[in-house]
């Protein structure tokens, strides 16, 4: 991705997250000793990412790790995005976006690789199913106050705490870069600034996020001939303009080459929107520190006028052809098939659970454990599982 940097100038040094203003969200709940070269986010992004719920994202769907009406692996399935390459292009976009706005790109970039890391198996679909058997118990699920209790308690790495001890900024983070929560209907998160707005660096993640499943989803979907190239063409004028453009300029490339041109350009272009707008956005305000931003009358990491259309336009497609087509419903009743009967096995036999696990009952209870075990599961150990009940 190469972005014209004359064109976007960075933001007043104040509004990142560095400096006295923002100390307060390096803090640990555990008090530690500085590191010697490293500063607090490089840790906390080094600790994530040699997590074993970061790992465990590799065996995690995005969309689908296989073509409908395929019983084994389809050798396509290999470049499928899977929950880890979304979110390392995540990570990467939001990197980018972070440096050229003159952000914390290391806070960024925890927040991006954290972004996914509460997500259950099978996807959307699949919290979705986790979602509902939950309510049955009055309880429901939330991918990111998962994340939260994963960085926070299931991740045992070092002994002097659980936990993985992140800091404040990127716990933050984690609760409020996609979704506002209110103070009265969470009390356990009122460290976590309710009133008040995300850095910048929080902000921008939750677009990145957007940008580069469009974009991707797009390129899987093409790929899988699930979607058809006239279609989208047709839906998203954008895409088509630079589809156009790529075939008139390598008139004898391969025409998936041109597709894959298209979509590069297309993420190119909505991602200098994003930087564009949220500098206007910025001025506009009159924002010199993070405070400003904290406080400002609404998130200002949003599309321009240009690209917000765009946006929709895929998104809708998308949900349309893509993610609740004839196609993904076989695979999307399975996941909710699967889902329920596991969950209804665990509060049958919590004793299926590993030790651990069970040693969360009495302060979790029991729906909340059966939950929390079903969370952390690969596709692969979930299907495993439920071969194992079926017998």
């Amino acid at each position: 991705m190469t972005l014209d940097t004359d064109s976007i100038q960075p933001l007043p040094p104040g509004i990142a997250v560095c400096g006295d203003e923002s100390a307060e969200l390096t803090r640990r709940t555990y008090a530690q000793q500085p590191h010697a070269y490293r500063s607090p986010f490089a840790r906390d992004a080094a600790r994530i990412l040699h997590s074993r719920a970061f790992r465990r994202l590799a065996g995690k769907t995005q969309v689908f790790t296989r073509l409908a009406g395929d019983p084994d692996n389809n050798y396509l399935s290999d470049h499928f995005r899977s929950r880890l390459t979304h979110t390392l292009e995540v990570t990467q976009i939001s990197r980018t976006m972070a440096r050229a706005l003159g952000l914390n790109a290391e806070l960024a970039e925890a927040l991006a690789l954290v972004h996914d890391i509460g997500h259950p198996p099978y996807g959307h679909a699949g919290e979705k199913a986790l979602d509902t058997a939950l309510k049955n118990h009055g309880l429901s699920f939330d991918h990111n106050l998962h994340a939260l209790r994963i960085v926070t308690w299931f991740e045992e790495r070092y002994p002097a705490f659980r936990g993985l001890n992140l800091s404040l900024g990127v716990r933050e983070g984690i609760v409020k870069h996609s979704r506002d929560y209110a103070a009265a209907e969470h009390p356990e998160l009122a460290e976590y600034f309710l009133d008040r707005y995300p850095p910048l660096e929080a902000q921008l993640i939750d677009l990145a996020d957007e940008i580069a499943y469009l974009t991707a989803d797009l390129d899987d979907g093409l790929d899988s001939g699930i979607l058809v190239l006239d279609d989208v063409r047709a839906v998203v004028p954008l895409f088509s303009e630079f589809h156009d453009a790529a075939l008139a300029r390598y008139p004898n490339a391969a025409p998936r080459l041109a597709v894959y041109e298209a979509l590069r350009r297309l993420l190119n272009e909505f991602v200098t929107d994003l930087l564009t707008e949220v500098r206007a956005r910025v001025t506009s305000l009159g924002a010199m520190r993070l405070g400003d931003i904290r406080l400002a009358p609404q998130r200002l990491a949003v599309l321009g006028p240009r690209m917000e259309p765009v946006r929709v336009a895929a998104k809708k497609f998308l949900f349309d052809s893509f993610y609740n087509s004839p196609s993904q419903a076989e695979a999307h009743i399975h996941a909710a098939k699967v889902v329920a009967g596991i969950f209804a096995a665990l509060m049958a036999e919590p004793e299926l659970m590993p030790a651990d696990h069970q040693a969360q009952i009495s302060s979790q209870g029991l729906a909340r454990t059966v939950a929390d075990y079903i969370a952390g599961m690969t596709d692969n150990y979930i299907e495993q599982m439920w071969e194992q009940c079926e017998r």
